[in-house]
C-alpha cells in the first residue's frame, strides 16, 4: 500500500544533491600553497599568463576523484620543470573553465599539461607517461618557433 499523504510540514527536507565544484586534491593543492603555482580562473587571466615573455606551462588536472592520474601529475610536474631548469613557469587551470580550454586547445584528456610560448600555443602533454616520454615531448615543445 502506498502512502500518498502530503509530508508533514516539520518533515526533515529531502537531501539535495550537491553541485559543489569538486574539492581540489592535495597534492593539487600543493602547487599553489608550497611552489607558488597560480591558480588560473577565466581566460583573460590565461591570455595574460602565457602571454608574458618565455614559455608557459598550464596543468589542467581534471578530476582527481575519477582520474586516478591527476596526483601523479601533481607531482610530476615540478619535477618536469626542475629538470629543464626553470625554463617554464606553471599555473593550474580551475575546474570552472577546464572544460572549454580543452575544447580550444584539442588536449582532451586529463591530466594534461599545455604549453605556450608568448602567447602561442605550443601542444600538450595529455595523460601520465613514462619520464623519458615526458623528456622528449617536453624537449621537442620548447624546441618549435612561437
Amino acid at each position: 500500500m502506498h502512502d500518498h499523504a502530503p509530508p508533514s510540514p516539520d518533515a526533515a527536507p529531502a537531501a539535495s544533491i550537491s553541485t559543489a565544484p569538486a574539492q581540489t586534491h592535495p597534492l593539487v593543492a600543493r602547487l599553489g600553497a608550497e611552489l607558488g603555482y597560480e591558480t588560473l580562473s577565466d581566460f583573460t587571466e590565461i591570455e595574460a599568463f602565457t602571454g608574458r615573455e618565455g614559455f608557459h606551462c598550464l596543468f589542467i588536472p581534471g578530476d582527481a576523484r575519477r582520474n586516478l592520474e591527476t596526483p601523479d601529475a601533481a607531482v610530476i610536474l615540478p619535477e618536469l620543470r626542475m629538470t629543464f631548469q626553470n625554463a617554464f613557469d606553471c599555473a593550474v587551470v580551475a575546474d570552472a573553465i577546464e572544460a572549454e580550454l580543452r575544447q580550444k586547445t584539442r588536449a582532451l584528456k586529463t591530466p594534461a599539461f599545455l604549453f605556450w610560448r608568448q602567447g602561442t600555443y605550443l601542444g600538450a602533454i595529455e595523460k601520465v607517461r613514462d619520464w623519458q616520454d615526458y623528456i622528449a615531448r617536453t624537449s621537442h615543445i620548447l624546441g618549435q618557433e612561437g
